[in-house]
């Protein structure tokens, strides 16, 4: 074996490929042909999107699971622990599951390199095989195109929704976005479009491929009451399915929705499910996750763009309570850091920047000083994650809301805090 624990294999994965990130399918296909990986036996669905991805692998996971499928899930990326990112049954794959798996991919390679993401792509098709699943759920990492979870023609591909991020990779405009987003559609086969408007690259693809469309509002549609939520869907046979007077959930609705109409077209009879139970209490770490600490409330958030910082103001201000919102910050370089945060200088009423300094990707605080100087917002307080949360301690209020957001890095460090977990390997992110 290569290596003994999987933190030495994930030592190494980080360093073993000359480019963190490498798009492209043809190096992974030719290992993945050479374990036959290629073909799952079971029904596979691909979710691309801005954001909403999680929450909707989330929901047509556990949907799956109430109708009595044995369903994998592959995500990205981790907040504790690696292991994270590859769940059957709502289970963590095992250390010794991925050392195994990773080590049949390192002897599979042959002097193919691999990148970090694309071997954990691999080991998750490598052990929902060993454990026979019936379905299989992919997050798409990055675009959809030539991410490596493309290497399996999904049964239906998803796409949230397409927003600004991640445009050195995608492009400068939804157009180029959501062009790269379209490439996980298939001949023939099924696309879920959680988006209203859609740009015109994801129609055209569509078109062009000859997928079969069903976007929101055309083949499925939801609506929001006061406390509860309909849905309708058309299934496999343009039948009409509708779900009513559902409790209002904790994810978002159009990621559910999208899920819901997943599982239908999937051929899945909706009205064997308790949907209802099974969505309103789904939750999904640093997904507007709420948690209390030293009797503080906290609200976990992994918003990191302009459309996501968005949301989550709109979540904050659905908030029945009297205090303040106290914010702590932390976010990538790269990320569009003015449009985000400002989105929320309304809401919050003070803030603290968290230092992520040892991540060469992160903002530093002094950028983000600066970003909220330009917005002429004041900055309370700084330091690392930690102790930023400790500052906030010492000036909250009973009924004051600490926020923490701007990545999955931001949220893991908070959670380390909030949630501490037995030391182990795995950690590498």
């Amino acid at each position: 074996m290569q290596f003994s624990s999987l933190n030495d294999w994930l030592g190494w994965l980080e360093t073993c490929h000359p480019q963190e990130i490498d798009l492209g399918l043809e190096r992974i296909r030719v290992v993945a042909q050479r374990l036959q990986l290629l073909n799952p036996s079971a029904r596979v669905v691909t979710v691309g999107g801005t954001n909403g991805k999680g929450s909707c692998v989330a929901a047509t996971a556990a949907l799956l699971r109430a109708a009595g499928k044995k369903v994998g899930v592959y995500t990205s990326p981790h907040l504790l622990h690696y292991c994270e990112r590859i769940c059957i049954d709502g289970v963590n794959a095992t250390e010794a599951e991925v050392c195994d798996a990773f080590e049949k991919i390192y002897l599979a390679c042959n002097a193919v390199s691999l990148t970090y993401f694309e071997f954990g792509t691999l080991a998750a098709l490598e052990i929902f095989r060993c454990h026979q699943v019936d379905a299989i759920v992919l997050e798409v990492g990055l675009g959809g195109r030539l991410d490596a979870v493309n290497i399996i023609d999904a049964d239906v591909a998803v796409i949230t929704s397409i927003d600004l991020d991640h445009q050195d990779w995608l492009g400068n405009d939804r157009e180029s976005i959501g062009q790269e987003k379209a490439g996980i559609m298939r001949p023939h086969r099924p696309v879920v479009c959680a988006d209203p408007v859609p740009p015109k690259t994801v129609l055209d693809t569509a078109q062009h491929v000859s997928a079969v469309w069903h976007g929101v509002g055309e083949s499925f549609a939801f609506t929001q009451g006061h406390m509860r939520w309909d849905w309708w869907g058309l299934d496999p046979a343009d039948q009409r399915v509708v779900m009513e007077q559902m409790p209002l959930p904790v994810l978002p609705l159009p990621s559910l929705a999208a899920a819901l109409q997943v599982v239908n077209l999937l051929g899945i009879d909706l009205s064997k499910i308790d949907c209802a139970s099974v969505l309103e209490n789904l939750q999904l770490p640093g997904r507007f996750q709420q948690l209390r600490h030293l009797n503080q409330h906290f609200i976990l958030d992994v918003a990191h763009n302009p459309a996501a910082t968005q949301y989550l103001a709109r979540r904050l201000q659905a908030q029945d309570f009297s205090g303040r919102i106290i914010g702590i910050v932390a976010m990538m370089a790269d990320k569009d850091r003015s449009n985000s945060l400002g989105n929320l200088t309304h809401l919050i009423n003070a803030w603290y920047l968290a230092d992520l300094s040892w991540l060469p990707r992160a903002a530093t605080p002094d950028q983000l000083a600066q970003d909220l100087q330009q917005l002429t917002v004041p900055v309370v307080g700084r330091g690392t994650v930690a102790e930023c949360i400790a500052q906030a301690l010492t000036v909250a209020q009973a009924e004051d809301r600490i926020v923490v957001f701007g990545s999955f890095y931001t949220v893991a460090a908070a959670l380390a805090v909030l949630q501490p977990l037995e030391p182990e390997s795995g950690s590498h992110r």
